[in-house]
């Protein structure tokens, strides 16, 4: 770009160069995947790459599949490794730089490694409105005395490798507040004493149904199926995917008289009042 007195470049540096260090690089990551995991990869992304070419072409529209695959290398690290970086490089002909810059985009993509099952706890609008920070700060403190943050700090990880906590800025789902997923599926309308509860027996070993769905499978399944392939959980077919709106956050306002000026009331808003 030009500098101030438009006669001089001034160079940024948008990121680190090839041959440096990245935040994907943490110790003891995959560099390379051995001949066996290489062959499983490899026939699983052709399966996934082959739904992205154009049927007259051999041609793959390299962007669309690369979330996916992303997935998928996800699904065999726990995370996204320099490994799964270049393997989805050499698949779809990209740059490392390219891969990485959209593994780093989405927060979806784990950038270290992450338990058998990822918490995350929502402080955002109307989940801080009903007790989302007291859920986290119980959780924090709940497993921090077995566990220990990562390098940015922003996620905690037992050592028994069951459980990454994280704090997440929206679940979308504010219609069930306070909300804490876990391998991105609903538990709705949460305290510190269930969520803690709900750790607990996820360490404990016990099955753990979400307010909808099937019961929780690990986060490295969980990934596999968001790779899209099927989900081999024999009542996923048959799980409740919806619930009726609880509307919380709109009943406690208006039972504080929190009206905003020029509101409905509660008589005429369809479904409320009742």
């Amino acid at each position: 770009m030009t500098g101030p007195n438009g006669s001089s470049r001034v160079f940024i540096e948008l990121g680190p160069r090839p041959e440096e260090p990245t935040q994907l690089v943490r110790p003891g990551a995959r560099s390379s995947y051995p001949p066996d995991v290489l062959a499983r990869l490899d026939a699983d992304a052709e399966t996934l790459v082959a739904r992205y070419r154009e049927p007259d072409a051999a041609a793959t529209t390299s962007r669309s599949a690369l979330l996916p695959l992303l997935h998928l290398v996800q699904s065999e690290d726990g995370y996204i490794t320099p490994a799964g970086i270049d393997f989805c490089s050499a698949k779809l002909g990209l740059t490392g730089a390219e891969v990485a810059a959209v593994s780093t985009f989405y927060s979806m993509y784990r950038r270290g490694p992450t338990g058998e099952y990822l918490v995350g706890v929502c402080t955002n609008t109307l989940c801080a409105i009903m007790g989302g920070d007291d859920i986290l700060a119980a959780l924090e403190e709940h497993l921090g005395s077995t566990g220990s943050r990562d390098e940015g700090g922003h996620s905690i990880s037992t050592s028994d490798g069951k459980i990454t906590l994280e704090h997440i800025e929206c679940n979308a789902a504010c219609d069930y507040a306070p909300v804490v997923m876990i391998n991105w599926e609903f538990f709705d309308n949460q305290t510190p004493e269930s969520a803690r509860s709900l750790v607990d027996a996820l360490r404990a070993g016990e099955r753990v149904t979400p307010s909808r769905g099937a019961t929780l499978c690990s986060f490295r399944q969980t990934a596999r199926t968001l790779a899209g392939f099927p989900d081999t959980r024999i009542e996923a077919a048959e799980a409740q995917t919806i619930g009726g709106a609880t509307l919380a956050g709109l009943r406690i306002s208006r039972s504080h008289d929190d009206n905003l000026p020029g509101s409905a009331s509660a008589a005429d808003t369809p479904g409320e009042g009742k």
